[in-house]
């Protein structure tokens, strides 16, 4: 509906006007009737009406002057002039700020006002229609453009360019300025972009209002740059710049870098985080440097949020020496959540965090090695009861896959963990059998000795013969004979991810006897441990 505004000093003749036009039927409402015009300008500061009926002289601001001011905010407000006054001058002060009506209050019929309010929404609705026709062409426009550049970059890239000419033609058309001698590529990338995508909704639609804050901030400054759009988060700049002693091309590009920034921060309460390549002066360089910015996962993915580098190469440290590291990661986390420390979770993750910073593993080895971290925590502890239900293994794997750095890698792991200490400790709530519970955390935290059944249920203030048929029928096996699998299971898992040998093994687990180890595990596994590492 369209909003109506009525301002004139005369009050029986508001009271006319809001009373007798029927607003709802002419597809309006009246926004406010009012006896001056800088009443009226304040509420018009809160609301603005799409049309103004107005008195001329009024106290305070007169006719003339309110609408000269509305007409400033709003160029498409439709205004009639209501007055007693018939003189010449003040209709010529009228027509100059284009009001074409101009009603005398003397002579003034309702169906008059209702045919005056009947043209103003025809004119409306045939201007809001045109608007909306030439923004959805202008949206397919800039879809068609953006898609001709998304192909562009991505044939630069991934394809030989065999004709430099063509190939510059077309970047020149689609905004590079190939007639200056240098060009310096960025690539930026949209931090949490799961979660940004969560809030608009679709890739798409995140995608298209990054674009057009970027294409706004790059109008705005004047600066010789082009955005091109390459996979889901990520996005090209292409700079172009004169060869000058005065100007530094790294240090003007990071400053619309910060300004697109800001933008993005402000409009769409999104970050961005950027990676400066070289300066290229053909465009084969300019090709090998956008190829290498996207080869450099390494070091955007180690990138803060918001943070604007220049591209070096760093070679990443074997995944070897990540993996060594594994069991002590795994065995840290898992104690957490068997003693339900959610105050030690914040620590353990930054210890982890920062580890993996100062090592710069690849970001793909890193994924691989939390994904296997939280699966085999999730599995230990659903044989042990104390887990239920969660996301798949496909579903984990798909959100680790999609963070784009170690801080958004962070914040994952934080809820992951968050939830499944709610879930544990959920489940320890609902147990009508807590002995059996606290007897199974007190085998995880203590596998490293000799545990019997005669030392835990004093531990659990229970007669032995009680607590071993009340763990009988709680688990479906004997205490000892759970006591032996568990340690069984961390011995496959010390046996697939450390080096260390059987017989240290066999000591850290408990087992003086190192035959009665390899003896025991054989008749668990069907392989000697020996046999099951070589398999």
């Amino acid at each position: 509906m369209y909003k109506v505004m009525l301002v004139d000093d005369d009050y029986p003749v508001l009271e006319l006007l809001a009373d007798t036009i029927e607003w709802e039927r002419l597809g309006m409402t009246l926004l406010g009737a009012h006896e001056n015009g800088a009443a009226a300008l304040e509420q018009a500061s809160v609301q603005m009406p799409d049309i103004l009926i107005t008195d001329i002289g009024m106290p305070k601001m007169n006719g003339l002057e309110l609408i000269e001011q509305l007409r400033g905010r709003k160029p498409s407000l439709r205004t009639a002039i209501l007055s007693c006054h018939s003189e010449f001058h003040l209709a010529q002060q009228a027509m100059r700020l284009n009001v074409q009506h101009y009603l005398l209050k003397d002579t003034l019929e309702p169906s008059d006002m209702n045919k005056l309010l009947a043209e103003f929404k025809q004119s409306l609705d045939h201007e809001h229609q045109t608007s909306v026709q030439q923004l959805q062409l202008r949206h397919m426009v800039d879809r068609s453009r953006d898609a001709l550049k998304a192909k562009f970059i991505r044939y630069t890239i991934h394809e030989p360019i065999l004709d430099t000419r063509q190939w510059a033609e077309e970047g020149r058309s689609l905004g590079i300025a190939f007639d200056l001698p240098l060009q310096l590529p960025v690539l930026a990338q949209i931090n949490d972009f799961s979660a940004g995508k969560r809030r608009f909704f679709s890739e798409d639609m995140l995608r298209f209002a990054v674009h057009n804050v970027m294409d706004e901030v790059i109008r705005d400054t004047g600066a010789l740059a082009v955005p091109f759009a390459y996979g889901d988060k990520d996005i090209f700049l292409v700079f172009s710049f004169r060869e000058s002693m005065k100007t530094n091309p790294f240090e003007e590009a990071a400053k619309l870098l910060r300004s697109i920034q800001e933008a993005l921060r402000k409009s769409l309460k999104l970050s961005m985080s950027m990676l400066i390549g070289d300066l290229c002066g053909s465009p084969e360089l300019l090709k090998q440097e956008l190829t290498l910015l996207l080869s450099e996962t390494a070091q955007q993915f180690y990138m803060e949020p918001r943070s604007i580098a220049k591209l070096h190469r760093q070679s990443p440290t074997d995944a070897a020496d990540l993996f060594a590291r594994y069991d002590e990661a795994c065995g840290q986390f898992r104690d957490m959540l068997l003693e339900q420390d959610a105050n030690a979770l914040p620590g353990l993750i930054k210890q982890w965090s920062r580890f993996l910073h100062e090592q710069r593993f690849a970001p793909e080895t890193v994924k691989e090695w939390v994904l296997k971290l939280v699966l085999d925590i999730k599995l230990k502890f659903q044989s042990l009861q104390y887990f239920r239900g969660g996301a798949t293994a496909e579903v984990l794997h798909r959100e680790i896959v999609d963070l784009g750095s170690l801080a958004e890698l962070e914040h994952w792991l934080t809820e992951h963990f968050h939830t499944a200490m709610e879930s544990v400790g959920g489940i320890r709530r609902q147990s009508h059998r807590t002995e059996v519970i606290d007897a199974c955390q007190y085998v995880s935290l203590h596998l490293g000795k000799r545990i019997s059944l005669e030392e835990v249920s004093e531990r659990l203030h229970l007669n032995p013969s009680y607590f071993s048929r009340l763990f009988k029928k709680e688990t479906g096996e004997t205490f000892i004979e759970y006591v032996t699998r568990t340690k069984i299971e961390r011995a496959k898992e010390l046996l697939d991810q450390t080096s260390h040998s059987v017989g240290k093994i066999g000591e850290m687990l408990g087992y003086d006897n190192q035959s009665y180890f390899i003896k025991t595990f054989k008749t668990q596994i069907g392989l000697t441990p020996i046999e099951y590492r070589g398999k």
